[in-house]
């Protein structure tokens, strides 16, 4: 079965992303673009909310004819043209990413829908999606595994990733890695006895 892989960039203080949904704050660089990157082989699918859905496609869709994009940027534009776009969002009423037959809109039953496409033939699914929608996924116990890349930064006020209210996730540590930039890559599994 295939697996939902959530990647997050945290402050330090657990926010994943400032008030006003600024993310200049990450500390991304050429070696954590690799690091991210990594996913690619991992993966053939991501899911996004609307808002990251719609920034994605109008910057995405714009790297391969940029003559300034770099050669990340370019790969990771051909794997996006190839990954299937999952969307969840109940206000669009369709998506298309280059009018390729290669997205799905999810806009209720949102547990029912991810079981079956967990059950399809496929390399794992990339979750990139919202605050709002990770929150969803995790009340739902969608999320297979966690790579929380903590920041070292401390924003004091923004959007928490762990909102008040989420469940316990019991979870187990798979891997810890430290990049020159100071972030800190965490890999958990949940716990599920």
């Amino acid at each position: 079965m295939r697996k939902i892989i959530a990647l997050i960039h945290l402050s330090l203080d657990g926010f994943a992303a400032g008030p006003k949904d600024e993310l200049d704050w990450i500390s991304y660089d050429d070696e954590l673009e690799r690091y991210a990157h990594s996913m690619h082989d991992l993966t053939d699918a991501v899911i996004w909310g609307r808002n990251t859905y719609q920034g994605m496609a109008g910057y995405w869709l714009t790297v391969p004819g940029n003559p300034a994009s770099t050669d990340p940027e370019l790969e990771h534009a051909r794997w996006l043209e190839k990954a299937t776009k999952i969307v969840v969002s109940r206000t669009l009423d369709r998506v298309e990413w280059n009018d390729a037959q290669n997205t799905v809109l999810i806009k209720d039953h949102i547990a029912e829908e991810i079981a079956r496409l967990k059950q399809q033939p496929g390399k794992d699914i990339w979750f990139l999606g919202s605050v709002g929608l990770a929150q969803t996924f995790m009340q739902l116990d969608l999320i297979d595994e966690y790579r929380i890349n903590i920041n070292p930064t401390v924003l004091g006020r923004g959007k928490p990733f762990f909102a008040e209210g989420t469940r316990p996730i019991p979870l187990t540590l798979l891997e810890l890695q430290t990049f020159k930039s100071g972030v800190v890559a965490l890999r958990y599994v949940p716990d599920r006895k």
